[in-house]
């Protein structure tokens, strides 16, 4: 796998009419900086409001995948997100001058075309992948719904669709390499059933539908007069009643074009994780819905791990930047209120430090003598002592105290209790400006958060 950040070199637009909308829509894609991810933006709307490819802004996946702030929509991506990841992008902005991504034939091949025209442009930031390390599982047992995602070194995906048809039944497809889905996925279109296009017409929908951008499946008898009216509604020659199979006339890419392109719509809608992802994905009667619902468990996992990487690191072997003695000539603290045993790491924008909870705690023999809990006040004076050494630690001299002034946004998560280690981790917010210093701290113990809190404090002259 490339390793490093990719945008386009060079803006490309491409025109089409929206599935669902069947509004003529110009979509350009156009380089970006770093770490600026995929982003829609309407320029046929005032301001020109800005979408994140994200799946928090997902709100409807009846039939497409569609991205909402507010009242502003786009619409069906999953193609355009399933070309740009196989075009090896990182960082584009998508330009569009209505509500939803153009059709064209149904696939993602005349996009990939498209990118591949505007070439690469190499950026030096790494390219950010998530690993999956243990099997994440999403299910919907009513539909017979499973998607799993199962340790990998690469991005493969197997995909089972099954359906009660007599034209399209169980289908399977298979990718094992993102470099094969030019040749084997890109050109897979979408499909729908003629008893479908009735209901999906009754709900706004398909307005741009022809037999150019789907292959339209007709597995059960229906009535002549239905039939022309759909026909109609499609400006298309009427259908033979008796006629069972595929209407448009076309020839399949694969035997299991359609398998493929579920394929295709997971590959799109994961990549509104906004991570490249390293595993096996095994998906069994996926859709939409599933796909991004699944992704939202991938993208869990993912905040889990961010929050694992600001967890201190402590060993009790390790020597203390500042001892207790050190501590002591800083903070005017004593028993039974010091409540920082050690300070084991400060740079120049924050602060760690160490308190062992034991059961000789003076506070433990009111609250509670049968059920010994920190005081969650106590863990808030902590984090603020361990914010006044850091403090204090850049003054001159000692003859400088620091009050605390405001404390907002205060949170407990977890009961400390004797045994545990807490860790403190005070984070400046900004400059200290006037002798005041704004600051974030966290309360650990173990990998477990237990308190947080925002501060602010003065910093005076002690006469």
């Amino acid at each position: 796998m490339n390793d490093i950040q990719k945008t386009i070199l060079e803006p490309i637009t491409i025109s089409g009419i929206g599935l669902h909308t069947g509004a003529v829509v110009n979509m350009t894609f156009k380089p970006a900086p770093e770490n600026h991810g995929f982003k829609f933006k309407r320029i046929d709307i005032e301001g020109q409001p800005i979408l994140d490819a994200d799946l928090s802004l997902v709100t409807d996946t009846s039939r497409g995948t569609v991205l909402q702030k507010g009242d502003i929509r786009i619409s069906t991506i999953e193609h355009t997100m399933a070309a740009l990841l196989a075009a090896d992008l990182d960082n584009v902005l998508i330009e569009l001058d209505g509500p939803e991504a153009p059709i064209m034939d149904g696939s993602s091949i005349k996009i990939l075309d498209a990118l591949k025209k505007g070439g690469l442009q190499n950026q030096e930031a790494p390219r950010q992948y998530y690993e999956i390390k243990e099997k994440i599982t999403y299910t919907d047992p009513e539909k017979g719904i499973e998607i799993v995602a199962l340790p990998d070194d690469d991005f493969r995906l197997n995909v089972l669709i099954s359906f009660n048809s007599v034209v399209l039944g169980n289908q399977f497809a298979s990718l094992d390499s993102m470099k094969d889905f030019e040749a084997e996925i890109a050109p897979c279109r979408t499909f729908v059933f003629v008893r479908e296009l009735e209901m999906l017409l009754q709900h706004n929908l398909v307005k741009g539908g022809d037999l150019d951008n789907a292959i339209v499946i007709m597995d059960q008898k229906m009535k002549q007069e239905d039939l022309n009216r759909i026909a109609g509604l499609f400006n298309h020659e009427n259908i033979d009643a008796d006629k069972i199979g595929i209407l448009n006339n076309l020839e399949l890419h694969y035997n299991n074009e359609p398998a493929r392109h579920k394929l295709l719509d997971v590959i799109g809608d994961l990549a509104l994780v906004g991570r490249r992802i390293k595993g096996r994905i095994i998906a069994t009667r996926p859709g939409h819905h599933a796909n991004t619902e699944f992704g939202k468990l991938i993208k869990k996992e993912i905040l889990k791990d961010e929050q694992k990487k600001k967890i201190p690191q402590y060993s009790p072997k390790d020597k203390p930047l500042f001892d207790i003695h050190d501590i002591k000539n800083m903070l005017p603290h004593r028993y039974p209120f010091l409540l920082i045993d050690k300070i084991i790491e400060k740079k120049d924008n924050y602060i760690i430090g160490v308190k062992n909870i034991t059961i000789n705690e003076p506070f433990f023999q009111g609250h509670f003598p049968e059920e010994p809990v920190m005081p969650g006040v106590l863990l808030i004076e902590a984090m603020a002592q361990c914010g006044g050494i850091y403090v204090l630690s850049n003054q001159p001299n000692k003859n400088f105290g620091t009050y605390f002034m405001k404390m907002n946004n205060i949170k407990f998560r977890k009961k400390v209790v004797p045994g545990d280690t807490v860790i403190f981790k005070l984070e400046l917010i900004g400059e200290v400006r006037r002798g005041v210093a704004n600051m974030k701290g966290y309360a650990y113990v173990g990998n477990s958060l237990v308190a947080e809190g925002e501060f602010m404090a003065q910093i005076v002259e002690i006469d």
